[in-house]
């Protein structure tokens, strides 16, 4: 309940020499203070900010890896700039439900491409801050797609990093991300953002 403040009678005055009593003023609602819960503290914004800077490089680093093979996971001569296959080994080897769709589009060129400019969309997107709605819905899609081509997962029965990660690339969107320790506030500025809303 909200505090209020009574103003007190006013005191007694003479009117044609007889006394009038002047019936008290109505109650003064004070402001009440914002719920803390509400206000958007800057520690919170800059947990969401780094948040967003680590799922960039989530995206970034296999993009990196697959396209000049830096020999994490991709050797050198796999590199897809040296002929390699970005998809294909990830794809052959789906499993459950929807392994058969991910066996016979394993290795297509179209996929390829699709999964590595999806990669690094993604990744400068986040990095940077902008196009966040759109990053953050690509992101989460991609993450669930590499989930169901492999369930049930390793070590759950339904649950893995890629759910946790699609949550995480949602409440970025949600939170606005963007706009600490990136250029979310500008872009959001832009004619092309002002025009197409679903690019902020």
């Amino acid at each position: 309940m909200t505090p209020t403040t009574q103003t007190p009678p006013r005191p007694a005055r003479s009117v044609n020499g007889a006394s009038k009593i002047v019936a008290p003023d109505r109650a003064v609602r004070s402001v009440a203070p914002a719920d803390p819960a509400t206000v958007e503290r800057p520690y919170v914004r800059y947990l969401w900010a780094v948040t967003r800077l680590c799922m960039g490089w989530v995206f970034l680093w296999p993009f990196l890896d697959k396209m000049f093979g830096l020999g994490h996971q991709t050797p050198v001569a796999q590199a897809w700039i040296n002929g390699g296959n970005p998809t294909k080994g990830f794809l052959s080897g789906a499993v459950g439900p929807f392994a058969g769709i991910y066996h016979d589009i394993a290795g297509a060129g179209v996929i390829n491409v699709l999964f590595m400019v999806g990669l690094i969309g993604i990744a400068v997107a986040l990095l940077l801050g902008i196009a966040m709605r759109a990053a953050c819905i690509a992101g989460a899609t991609m993450v669930v797609l590499m989930w169901s081509a492999s369930l049930p997962p390793q070590d759950d029965i339904f649950m893995d990093n890629h759910i946790i990660y699609a949550l995480l690339l949602i409440g970025l969107a949600a939170v606005g991300a963007g706009k600490t320790l990136g250029l979310g506030k500008r872009w959001a500025q832009t004619g092309l953002v002002q025009r197409y809303r679903w690019l902020a």
